[in-house]
């Protein structure tokens, strides 16, 4: 299967080379950790003199004695070297039982540079902070976006054709290596119901995944539509499937804390404060709904809207819906000083539709940009000082 250089997080990598913190790589499965982790060790052993990488990976059967975090920091302190600068690398963790307890001693030593990656059951975001007792920083990894997805396929030149893929293939790249429809959309489907199924029913001893596969499938059916769980449980409910909204709240934190899915808050633009009330959930992937809902309730603009989320949060954006007055800004992409107001649309050629997705914008009094996001497959232009981009352009753009 072909490979290619991720660079966004092989910045990251660099960038975080021997400072003191713990790296933890997480990220959704199938989304390339362990491949990250592996080019970040050829980089160090092509550019470094002087350097010691200790390597272990627990799919492997040759590590299988150290599974036990006694071994795991023996082996690990036996090929420390004195004159060098020591890398330490672990992946698939959660192998050993009480990992965090070899990781947390080796980190207080202050003589290694660590990484870690595992499955995303074991290392969700929520649990950091009570897993390890020193600084780490997490690197998040996505889905391929569609800017690696064209890199992937060099070959074809037609942009146009590729974001079209892209749209159902989605940016789990293990997928790629298959050569039908129906085997790629397998693969991908095996990889969600993993998550669903496995890694958060052993991670929160779930009685009966039921209510899980079904809140997690209207989700999907509701990207981009303001959600609460008082209203997913009604809903449920009326379909037979008993629930609550406290149950329903819980599960939805369970699917976000997993990365399958990512919810953003809404933000009063005017009055400058966030609301409580309903918030939106995007997909880490809209081939994940493409695979596992098929065409039911295709919408594109919905569907171009989740593709923009996950593409700001890439780029390191904080995403919040916007609310100004009665009317709704679909994305306050928020980056340091940064800020940017973004609607986005699939086709903007209608008049009504046009004036629907702008007015919002130009009531709008402050200085920030402001994007209107279509597939226009058209040139970037301005209208009343609101940049107006292909969608594809845009996210080809991508820094």
């Amino acid at each position: 299967m072909k490979t290619i250089m991720r660079k966004r997080y092989m910045d990251r990598m660099k960038d975080l080379r021997d400072t003191p913190d713990i790296k933890i790589i997480t990220g959704i499965r199938r989304s390339g950790k362990s491949n990250l982790m592996q080019a970040y060790i050829k980089y160090l052993a092509d550019n470094f003199k002087d350097i010691n990488i200790i390597f272990v990976d627990f799919m492997n059967l040759e590590y299988e004695k150290i599974k036990e975090y006694h071994a795991l920091h023996k082996y690990i302190e036996d090929r420390y070297e004195d004159d060098k600068q020591n890398y330490v690398f672990v992946d698939e963790v959660q192998l050993c039982p009480k990992f965090e307890l070899a990781i947390n001693s080796l980190y207080s030593k202050g003589k290694y540079d660590i990484y870690i990656t595992g499955s995303n059951a074991f290392l969700l975001s929520a649990d950091l902070v009570t897993l390890f007792t020193g600084r780490y920083i997490e690197i998040h990894v996505f889905p391929f976006s569609f800017k690696e997805y064209c890199e992937y396929y060099d070959n074809e030149e037609d942009k146009d054709k590729l974001f079209e893929e892209y749209f159902f293939k989605g940016g789990l790249a293990g997928s790629y290596a298959y050569r039908t429809e129906l085997d790629r959309v397998t693969y991908i489907k095996e990889v969600y119901e993993t998550i669903v199924n496995r890694d958060l029913v052993q991670k929160y001893n779930l009685p009966d995944t039921q209510v899980l596969r079904q809140l997690s499938e209207f989700l999907m059916d509701n990207i981009s539509n303001l959600t609460s769980p008082n209203k997913v449980s009604g809903i449920l409910s009326a379909n037979k499937v008993l629930t609550n909204h406290v149950t329903i709240g819980k599960y939805i934190k369970y699917l976000c804390n997993a990365f399958i899915f990512y919810d953003t808050k809404r933000y009063d633009i005017k009055g400058k404060k966030y609301l409580e009330t309903s918030e939106k959930f995007y997909m880490c992937d809209v081939g994940i709904r493409y695979a596992v809902l098929g065409n039911r309730n295709m919408d594109y603009g919905r569907a171009y809207e989740n593709i923009v989320c996950i593409e700001l949060l890439r780029r390191g954006y904080e995403v919040y819906v916007g609310k100004l007055y009665q009317k709704e800004i679909d994305f306050v992409a928020q980056r340091g000083s940064e800020k940017i107001y973004i609607q986005v649309s699939d086709n903007i050629l209608n008049k009504e539709t046009f004036k629907r997705e702008y007015s919002p914008l130009l009531q709008i009094k402050d200085a920030f940009p402001k994007i209107i996001i279509a597939r226009t497959k058209h040139p970037q232009y301005t209208y009343e000082g609101i940049v107006v981009m292909d969608i594809a352009e845009w996210l080809l753009q991508g820094d």
